[in-house]
């Protein structure tokens, strides 16, 4: 379900590589040059009647939900394959974790506590409410999913411009860079090829029934080796200023305000009701902020805090491991993105300025 967007877009000629039959099903607008003998199935997931429709009578050996983004997508799929599939693999994201502390620390297993509560969004509570449906019918009747909950990641054709692209862009423009705190903040990202690799080797692995695997890269980099590494990819010396930390501490708590930056009109569609909006204002203030190192879900991981998945169980399930570190997919994402009109995306730095402003006053 999916196949023309980041994620399902890297997996479709892996899979095909690997020797399965691969069928796309998707809304069809988006033209891609899937590898020979991939089969396409034309639905709207916003349509559920469409997909019943496509979809009825079908047989999977197994079905990738790339798409699904709230428990109505999934109750869809439930009543039309139980019975009718080998293997359903529901993509999460690890935003559904709540923040480590003194009782959870990292890394961040399957085993982690939720974040059900005010600081979690529509997004993470509708996947969250996609993966209790999927358990309670595997409780009842066996049907055979698996929740991947992915982490951030790089690589080509990524819809996301103010995360790994927004920092790209400041090295090649020369602009100055601003580290958090003493830049020691540490997280881990994947790889899509590395994440369809996993997917493929995922498939009717029985052992993972029920389960929920992270997947994401092994590799984990801290704030500042995020930047030096960036810096040497790009091949420039950019201006270090840190932040001093009781001025992060400040911004992060809406004590000191900046300048919203302005949309750069790229994003990926996660099909956000009305109500979406309402969990997200009283945290809209940190997304910029959460933007200068590239932070995963700043409403639930504060900015000083290690935010680093487990992908142990994946790597034990399937045999699966990684391939890149964060540098060599730092050097991938990046060769594709200086060569698309990605690069030429405008971005808008008045709230960095004024910050620089702001730590240069004293």
């Amino acid at each position: 379900m999916g196949g023309s967007a980041f994620n399902g877009r890297a997996l479709v000629p892996v899979l095909a590589e690997a020797g399965h039959d691969v069928t796309v099903c998707n809304r069809g607008r988006t033209k891609i040059d899937h590898p020979p003998g991939v089969d396409t199935l034309v639905a709207d997931r916003t349509d559920h009647d469409q997909v019943r429709s496509v979809l009825a009578g079908t047989q999977w050996d197994c079905v990738l939900d790339m798409t699904a983004y709230h428990p109505e997508d999934v109750q869809v799929m439930v009543d039309l394959f139980d019975g009718n599939v080998g293997h359903y693999v529901f993509v999460s994201s690890t935003v559904t974790y709540a923040t480590v502390d003194d009782q959870h620390p990292g890394p961040i297993t399957e085993s982690h506590p939720d974040e059900r509560g005010p600081n979690q969004f529509e997004y993470g509570l509708d996947k969250l409410a996609c993966e209790d449906l999927l358990f309670a019918r595997h409780a009842e009747t066996g049907f055979p999913a698996t929740s991947v909950p992915l982490g951030m990641s790089f690589g080509p054709h990524n819809a996301l411009p103010n995360r790994e692209q927004r920092m790209f862009h400041r090295m090649a423009t020369g602009r100055t860079i601003l580290l958090p705190g003493d830049g020691s903040t540490a997280t881990n990202v994947g790889h899509v090829h590395d994440q369809a690799r996993a997917f493929e080797a995922l498939m009717g692995v029985e052992a993972s029934f029920g389960r929920r695997l992270n997947l994401t890269g092994d590799d984990p980099h801290t704030n500042e080796s995020y930047i030096r590494t960036f810096a040497d990819v790009v091949g420039v010396e950019p201006e270090i200023v840190a932040v001093p930390a009781e001025l992060m501490d400040k911004l992060w708590d809406g004590e000191i305000r900046v300048t919203m930056p302005k949309g750069t009109g790229t994003s990926m569609d996660i099909r956000p009701t009305a109500a979406a909006r309402d969990r997200v204002m009283p945290h809209v203030h940190k997304m910029p902020i959460a933007s200068l190192t590239q932070r995963l879900q700043p409403s639930i991981h504060r900015w000083d805090v290690d935010c680093i998945f487990s992908v142990d169980a994946m790597k034990s399930a399937t045999g699966w491991a990684p391939t890149h570190t964060f540098e060599s997919l730092v050097e991938d994402t990046y060769r594709w993105w200086s060569t698309t009109d990605q690069s030429h995306v405008e971005h808008d730095y008045r709230f960095e300025d004024e910050i620089l402003d702001l730590v240069r006053q004293g």
